[in-house]
């Protein structure tokens, strides 16, 4: 594959990630309402899948510069952001690039989940006092019913997205020849999907009653 065709091929997908990221924007768990969800690692974590870790890692700082050209913020936000995507996405890629399968999927993402929550469980402890200028103890009475919750709904939600969307948008990108059929995963499965839209609903669902 030329470098000229992945390059494309990132910058479509980069462009895909940030579009959802500023139509799609909003808190899920009230207690750390100045959280908000947003799509982007859906398509930044399928872009690992494909060319590997670094892809999303590149994909994550992109998108979190063009964030706060659009947004407004600092670089305490693309830091956050850096590290709430890489967590979850290169660890996924990392965990799928040695296991082509749709375990290796499935595991990639399960332990990318993990390793997000527990990061930005410490990293906002950290960095939220700092942020919003308030007492660390403050931020401790968020940790269990706000930013950890808030995390695993978020990532779970992703990863269940990555993998219903996974197959129809890579097929897409074979029909247009930006993707060449061997850098292309076969084992996302109909079960996969089935339970992968359930999880969708059900998550939606709990983000509705918790927002009463």
């Amino acid at each position: 594959m030329s470098s000229t065709k992945k390059l494309t091929t990132i910058a479509i997908l980069s462009a895909m990630a940030m579009v959802l990221n500023l139509l799609i924007q909003f808190p899920i768990v009230p207690a750390v309402s100045f959280l908000s969800y947003d799509p982007k690692d859906i398509i930044i974590v399928i872009a690992g899948f494909i060319y590997g870790p670094m892809t999303s890692f590149i994909m994550s700082l992109l998108c979190s510069f063009l964030e706060i050209v659009f947004r407004g913020g600092n670089l305490l936000d693309v830091l956050m952001n850096v590290i709430s995507t890489c967590t979850f996405a290169c660890v996924a890629a990392c965990i799928y690039k040695y296991k082509h399968s749709k375990k290796g999927t499935i595991a990639g993402l399960v332990l990318g989940t993990v390793c997000c929550t527990l990061s930005m469980t410490l990293w906002n402890y950290i960095i939220t006092p700092i942020y919003y200028q308030m007492p660390r103890s403050a931020v401790v009475g968020m940790l269990l019913p706000g930013i950890v919750p808030f995390n695993i709904i978020k990532c779970t939600l992703n990863a269940a997205c990555a993998m219903l969307i996974y197959k129809p948008l890579v097929n897409a990108l074979r029909n247009t020849q930006f993707v060449p059929q061997s850098n292309t995963n076969e084992t996302l499965t109909k079960d996969v999907g089935i339970v992968s839209a359930f999880i969708i609903v059900s998550i939606v669902v709990l983000i509705l009653v918790m927002k009463g």
